[in-house]
């Protein structure tokens, strides 16, 4: 698959502050691309640039080979939906999605057309006369997306869209984006700071922090392959402890050796070893060489969540098996669930 967008060596900075040093970024055609990272980490200026809303001090914007570093944004084949989605509220839902159509002097009869394939593609049909302010949060957002879709961009960037929606709407507004997404063959990139939004929708996941690209890889690949302690912890819940790797496929934590799948540290070196919550499995105290003792016990809905502590390390264990705070257990970790990362530069043993 081609790249349709290419960001090399961008660097931008605010008021002597650097957002991007040296940031690279190829993003294939027709691909959803999620730029993921905490607030401050570099996201948004990058979909700005690709945008052309901020100019990079140096580097280059590529789109399909061409450079477009210097085009200004309306000449740009990207459309851009906002978190605040900025419709016009002295105009109807037609009017709004149909704005973009006059600027360019669309004939009357192409704009009506395109609007209304526009508003089913979003199922809005019968909303064209409705006053968006009379519209729901996320009906407001179709809308959005049609106006930024109906002069039909090549890539589509989208800053936190979902954001300001209710935890029930913005999912079920997920599952419509990747429809929209996947209907209109086109490339969506995505900013967001919610790992779950992330894993959820994207084909590819850029997780970011400080300006700089910490990882890439599919969503499978950023949760059970994460390449340093930040992203480990960023991307869901883990559990992360020092250990030893012994030898090839065999690690020791907490005293006690474990199989594992991983390779090439070498004999006797400091790791540092990962566990999710959820890959613990709780067996009786005899059955299991690794041992903890329940502190606390907090009901999340579908699981338990059980804070245990062992010899040095408080783990956190999710499980739909419950022990009561004071009671001992064994922890079963299959060597599949242990990922095992080189420890990093300046960490303590």
């Amino acid at each position: 698959m081609k790249n349709i967008i290419e960001l090399q060596n961008i660097h931008v900075s605010f008021d002597g502050e650097t957002i991007l040093d040296h940031f690279n970024l190829n993003i294939r055609d027709k691909e959803f691309v999620t730029l993921l990272g905490p607030s401050g980490c570099g996201k948004t200026t990058s979909l700005r640039a690709i945008a052309g809303f901020v100019q990079p001090q140096a580097g280059k914007v590529l789109f399909e080979g061409k450079d477009i570093t210097k085009l200004p944004p309306h000449k740009r084949q990207v459309n851009t939906v906002f978190q605040r989605y900025a419709l016009f509220s002295h105009y109807n839902v037609f009017e709004n999605i149909a704005f973009g159509l006059r600027i360019s002097k669309t004939p009357e009869k192409e704009i009506k057309e395109r609007v209304h394939e526009m508003l089913a593609l979003v199922n809005l049909k019968g909303f064209e006369n409705r006053n968006v302010a009379q519209l729901s949060g996320g009906q407001q957002q179709r809308v959005a997306i049609a106006r930024a879709l109906v002069n039909n961009p090549k890539v589509l960037l989208l800053d936190e869209p979902l954001a300001a929606l209710d935890l029930k709407l913005r999912k079920g507004m997920q599952n419509e984006l990747l429809r929209i997404q996947r209907q209109m063959g086109i490339t969506f990139v995505y900013v967001t700071h919610d790992q779950e939004e992330a894993l959820t929708m994207s084909d590819t996941v850029v997780v970011m922090k400080d300006g700089l690209i910490q990882q890439i890889g599919t969503p499978e690949d950023i949760y059970n392959e994460p390449t340093n302690p930040f992203v480990a912890d960023f991307i869901g819940e883990s559990n992360i402890l020092p250990g030893t790797m012994l030898k090839d496929y065999l690690v020791e934590f907490e005293g006690v050796e474990f199989p594992c799948v991983d390779a090439g540290f070498g004999e006797n070196v400091a790791v540092d070893v990962v566990v999710r919550p959820e890959d613990i499995k709780i067996r009786e105290p005899e059955e299991e060489a690794l041992h903890g003792v329940v502190e606390t016990v907090t009901f999340k809905g579908v699981h338990y969540e059980m804070m245990v502590r062992s010899a040095n390390y408080l783990w956190k264990i999710h499980s739909i098996t419950c022990r009561e705070p004071g009671t001992k257990i064994g922890m079963k970790i299959i060597p599949e669930y242990i990922h095992i990362m080189a420890k990093e530069a300046g960490t303590a043993n």
